[in-house]
Protein backbone atom coordinates (compact mmCIF):
# COMPACT_ATOMS: atom_id res chain seq x y z
CA UNK A 1 0.00 0.00 0.00
CA UNK A 2 1.43 3.36 -1.04
CA UNK A 3 0.45 6.65 0.59
CA UNK A 4 1.56 10.03 -0.73
CA UNK A 5 1.52 13.67 0.30
CA UNK A 6 1.79 16.49 -2.23
CA UNK A 7 1.26 20.22 -1.89
CA UNK A 8 -0.01 20.99 -5.39
CA UNK A 9 -0.12 24.80 -4.96
CA UNK A 10 -3.50 25.22 -6.74
CA UNK A 11 -5.44 22.19 -7.93
CA UNK A 12 -7.11 24.30 -10.60
CA UNK A 13 -3.72 24.85 -12.20
CA UNK A 14 -2.20 21.49 -11.34
CA UNK A 15 -5.09 19.03 -11.92
CA UNK A 16 -3.65 17.77 -15.24
CA UNK A 17 -0.33 17.14 -13.50
CA UNK A 18 -1.99 15.30 -10.61
CA UNK A 19 -3.90 13.05 -13.00
CA UNK A 20 -0.77 12.47 -15.10
CA UNK A 21 1.24 11.58 -12.01
CA UNK A 22 -1.44 9.22 -10.70
CA UNK A 23 -1.56 7.44 -14.04
CA UNK A 24 2.13 6.61 -13.70
CA UNK A 25 2.02 6.27 -9.91
CA UNK A 26 -1.34 4.70 -8.97
CA UNK A 27 -0.86 5.12 -5.23
CA UNK A 28 -3.57 3.94 -2.84
CA UNK A 29 -3.87 7.26 -1.02
CA UNK A 30 -2.90 10.77 -2.10
CA UNK A 31 -3.19 13.65 0.37
CA UNK A 32 -3.02 17.03 -1.31
CA UNK A 33 -2.66 20.48 0.19
CA UNK A 34 -3.25 24.01 -1.09
CA UNK A 35 -6.10 23.09 -3.41
CA UNK A 36 -7.11 26.76 -3.27
CA UNK A 37 -10.67 25.92 -4.36
CA UNK A 38 -14.09 26.34 -2.80
CA UNK A 39 -15.93 23.04 -2.50
CA UNK A 40 -18.28 23.83 -5.38
CA UNK A 41 -15.26 24.24 -7.69
CA UNK A 42 -13.51 21.03 -6.64
CA UNK A 43 -12.95 18.67 -9.62
CA UNK A 44 -14.64 15.69 -7.98
CA UNK A 45 -15.89 14.16 -11.23
CA UNK A 46 -12.46 14.16 -12.86
CA UNK A 47 -10.84 12.56 -9.81
CA UNK A 48 -13.54 9.91 -9.49
CA UNK A 49 -13.19 9.18 -13.21
CA UNK A 50 -9.52 8.42 -12.52
CA UNK A 51 -10.62 5.71 -10.08
CA UNK A 52 -10.41 7.53 -6.75
CA UNK A 53 -12.81 8.20 -3.92
CA UNK A 54 -12.28 11.70 -2.55
CA UNK A 55 -12.98 13.84 0.51
CA UNK A 56 -12.15 17.54 0.52
CA UNK A 57 -12.62 20.86 2.22
CA UNK A 58 -11.54 24.17 0.76
CA UNK A 59 -11.80 27.90 0.49
CA UNK A 60 -11.18 30.54 -2.12
CA UNK A 61 -7.58 31.48 -3.01
CA UNK A 62 -5.87 29.92 0.02
CA UNK A 63 -5.37 26.60 1.82
CA UNK A 64 -7.69 23.65 1.08
CA UNK A 65 -6.96 19.93 1.57
CA UNK A 66 -8.17 16.66 0.09
CA UNK A 67 -7.73 12.91 0.43
CA UNK A 68 -7.88 10.77 -2.72
CA UNK A 69 -8.18 7.02 -2.13
CA UNK A 70 -8.49 3.87 -4.21
CA UNK A 71 -10.49 2.47 -1.30
CA UNK A 72 -13.71 3.78 0.30
CA UNK A 73 -13.41 6.49 2.94
CA UNK A 74 -15.37 6.58 6.19
CA UNK A 75 -15.59 8.75 9.32
CA UNK A 76 -14.53 11.87 7.44
CA UNK A 77 -13.57 14.76 9.72
CA UNK A 78 -13.06 18.28 8.43
CA UNK A 79 -10.74 20.44 10.52
CA UNK A 80 -9.50 19.87 14.05
CA UNK A 81 -12.58 19.70 16.32
CA UNK A 82 -10.49 21.14 19.17
CA UNK A 83 -9.36 24.24 17.26
CA UNK A 84 -11.83 26.78 15.90
CA UNK A 85 -10.41 27.92 12.59
CA UNK A 86 -11.88 29.45 9.45
CA UNK A 87 -8.89 28.25 7.45
CA UNK A 88 -9.37 24.86 5.80
CA UNK A 89 -6.21 22.99 6.71
CA UNK A 90 -7.16 19.50 7.90
CA UNK A 91 -9.19 16.60 6.63
CA UNK A 92 -9.15 13.07 8.05
CA UNK A 93 -10.70 9.77 7.01
CA UNK A 94 -10.51 6.07 7.82
CA UNK A 95 -9.31 3.86 4.97
CA UNK A 96 -9.07 0.08 5.38
CA UNK A 97 -8.85 0.48 9.16
CA UNK A 98 -6.10 3.09 8.90
CA UNK A 99 -6.69 6.68 10.04
CA UNK A 100 -5.33 9.14 7.48
CA UNK A 101 -4.93 12.81 8.43
CA UNK A 102 -4.08 15.28 5.68
CA UNK A 103 -2.66 18.48 7.15
CA UNK A 104 -1.49 21.81 5.81
CA UNK A 105 0.37 23.44 8.68
CA UNK A 106 0.39 27.27 8.69
CA UNK A 107 3.51 28.83 7.21
CA UNK A 108 4.05 31.22 10.11
CA UNK A 109 5.58 34.01 8.00
CA UNK A 110 8.27 35.10 10.51
CA UNK A 111 9.13 34.32 14.15
CA UNK A 112 8.16 37.83 15.27
CA UNK A 113 4.74 37.80 13.59
CA UNK A 114 1.20 37.10 14.78
CA UNK A 115 1.01 34.37 12.12
CA UNK A 116 3.89 32.58 13.83
CA UNK A 117 2.02 32.53 17.13
CA UNK A 118 -1.04 31.21 15.30
CA UNK A 119 1.16 28.44 13.85
CA UNK A 120 2.38 27.41 17.30
CA UNK A 121 -1.16 27.40 18.73
CA UNK A 122 -2.35 25.40 15.72
CA UNK A 123 0.41 22.82 16.19
CA UNK A 124 -0.20 22.51 19.93
CA UNK A 125 -3.88 21.82 19.31
CA UNK A 126 -3.02 19.37 16.54
CA UNK A 127 -0.86 17.42 18.96
CA UNK A 128 -3.66 17.22 21.53
CA UNK A 129 -6.17 16.04 18.94
CA UNK A 130 -3.79 13.50 17.38
CA UNK A 131 -3.09 12.07 20.81
CA UNK A 132 -6.80 11.32 21.15
CA UNK A 133 -7.06 10.01 17.60
CA UNK A 134 -4.18 7.57 18.21
CA UNK A 135 -6.11 6.03 21.08
CA UNK A 136 -9.06 5.41 18.76
CA UNK A 137 -6.97 4.48 15.73
CA UNK A 138 -3.68 2.68 16.52
CA UNK A 139 -2.91 2.62 12.78
CA UNK A 140 -2.59 6.35 12.06
CA UNK A 141 -0.67 8.44 9.55
CA UNK A 142 -0.38 12.23 9.27
CA UNK A 143 0.61 13.32 5.79
CA UNK A 144 1.14 16.89 4.75
CA UNK A 145 3.06 20.07 4.29
CA UNK A 146 4.30 20.79 7.81
CA UNK A 147 6.20 23.98 6.90
CA UNK A 148 8.93 22.76 9.27
CA UNK A 149 12.35 21.40 8.38
CA UNK A 150 13.08 19.02 11.29
CA UNK A 151 16.88 19.24 11.26
CA UNK A 152 19.69 21.23 9.69
CA UNK A 153 20.29 18.42 7.19
CA UNK A 154 16.79 19.16 5.87
CA UNK A 155 17.89 22.64 4.73
CA UNK A 156 20.19 23.40 1.80
CA UNK A 157 22.17 26.05 3.73
CA UNK A 158 21.49 26.01 7.48
CA UNK A 159 23.65 29.08 8.11
CA UNK A 160 21.56 31.13 5.69
CA UNK A 161 18.36 30.07 7.45
CA UNK A 162 19.32 30.95 11.01
CA UNK A 163 16.58 33.00 12.68
CA UNK A 164 14.10 32.32 9.91
CA UNK A 165 10.72 30.70 9.71
CA UNK A 166 10.49 26.89 9.10
CA UNK A 167 13.63 26.15 11.12
CA UNK A 168 13.12 27.98 14.42
CA UNK A 169 13.63 26.08 17.69
CA UNK A 170 9.96 26.67 18.58
CA UNK A 171 8.68 25.07 15.37
CA UNK A 172 11.06 22.15 15.58
CA UNK A 173 10.04 21.59 19.20
CA UNK A 174 6.38 21.55 18.17
CA UNK A 175 7.11 18.93 15.53
CA UNK A 176 9.11 16.91 18.03
CA UNK A 177 6.15 17.01 20.43
CA UNK A 178 4.09 15.30 17.71
CA UNK A 179 6.79 12.68 17.22
CA UNK A 180 6.97 12.13 20.96
CA UNK A 181 3.39 10.83 20.85
CA UNK A 182 4.87 7.73 19.26
CA UNK A 183 5.02 8.83 15.64
CA UNK A 184 7.91 8.22 13.25
CA UNK A 185 9.20 10.37 10.38
CA UNK A 186 8.96 7.67 7.70
CA UNK A 187 11.56 9.34 5.47
CA UNK A 188 14.23 9.01 8.16
CA UNK A 189 13.56 5.31 8.67
CA UNK A 190 15.75 4.71 5.64
CA UNK A 191 19.12 5.76 4.30
CA UNK A 192 18.61 8.79 2.09
CA UNK A 193 20.79 10.82 -0.23
CA UNK A 194 22.29 13.98 1.24
CA UNK A 195 20.45 17.20 0.46
CA UNK A 196 17.09 15.51 -0.10
CA UNK A 197 14.39 18.18 -0.22
CA UNK A 198 10.68 18.42 -1.04
CA UNK A 199 10.27 22.17 -1.69
CA UNK A 200 12.28 24.61 -3.78
CA UNK A 201 11.62 28.31 -4.30
CA UNK A 202 10.52 29.29 -7.80
CA UNK A 203 13.00 32.17 -7.65
CA UNK A 204 16.79 32.27 -8.05
CA UNK A 205 17.01 28.87 -9.79
CA UNK A 206 16.03 27.23 -6.52
CA UNK A 207 15.29 23.81 -8.00
CA UNK A 208 18.10 23.76 -10.54
CA UNK A 209 20.64 24.58 -7.81
CA UNK A 210 18.87 22.30 -5.30
CA UNK A 211 18.37 25.13 -2.84
CA UNK A 212 15.53 23.40 -1.09
CA UNK A 213 14.12 22.33 2.25
CA UNK A 214 12.36 19.16 3.38
CA UNK A 215 9.04 20.26 4.84
CA UNK A 216 6.63 17.63 3.48
CA UNK A 217 6.41 14.66 5.83
CA UNK A 218 4.60 11.38 6.45
CA UNK A 219 4.44 10.60 10.18
CA UNK A 220 3.43 7.06 11.09
CA UNK A 221 2.20 5.47 14.32
CA UNK A 222 4.24 2.50 15.55
CA UNK A 223 2.14 -0.25 13.88
CA UNK A 224 2.45 1.51 10.51
CA UNK A 225 6.13 2.41 10.97
CA UNK A 226 6.84 -1.28 11.49
CA UNK A 227 5.15 -2.01 8.16
CA UNK A 228 6.91 0.80 6.28
CA UNK A 229 9.39 -0.60 3.75
CA UNK A 230 10.31 2.56 1.84
CA UNK A 231 9.85 6.32 1.69
CA UNK A 232 11.06 8.66 -1.02
CA UNK A 233 10.64 12.02 -2.76
CA UNK A 234 9.69 12.10 -6.46
CA UNK A 235 11.38 15.12 -8.01
CA UNK A 236 10.11 14.38 -11.53
CA UNK A 237 6.92 16.51 -11.36
CA UNK A 238 9.02 19.48 -10.18
CA UNK A 239 10.69 19.40 -13.62
CA UNK A 240 7.41 19.67 -15.52
CA UNK A 241 6.12 22.87 -17.07
CA UNK A 242 4.28 25.07 -14.55
CA UNK A 243 5.08 22.78 -11.63
CA UNK A 244 4.12 23.01 -8.00
CA UNK A 245 7.03 24.20 -5.89
CA UNK A 246 6.64 20.95 -3.86
CA UNK A 247 7.38 17.35 -4.86
CA UNK A 248 5.32 14.29 -3.87
CA UNK A 249 6.54 12.18 -0.95
CA UNK A 250 5.49 8.52 -0.86
CA UNK A 251 5.69 5.88 1.86
CA UNK A 252 5.22 2.17 1.11
CA UNK A 253 3.49 0.00 3.69
CA UNK A 254 3.77 -3.79 3.45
Amino acid sequence: MKITTWNVNSLKVRLPQVLKWLESNPVDVLCIQETKLTDDKFPQAEIEAAGYHVAFTGQKTYNGVAILSKHPLSDVQKNNPQFEDEQQRIIAATINGMRIICAYVPNGQAPDSDKFQYKLRWLASLKNWVQEEMQRYPQLAILGDYNIAPEDRDVHDPAAWVGMNLVSPEERAALQALLDLGLTDSFRQFEQAEKSFSWWDYRALGFRLNKGVRIDHILLSAPLAQRCSACGIDKVPRKWEQPSDHAPVTATLD
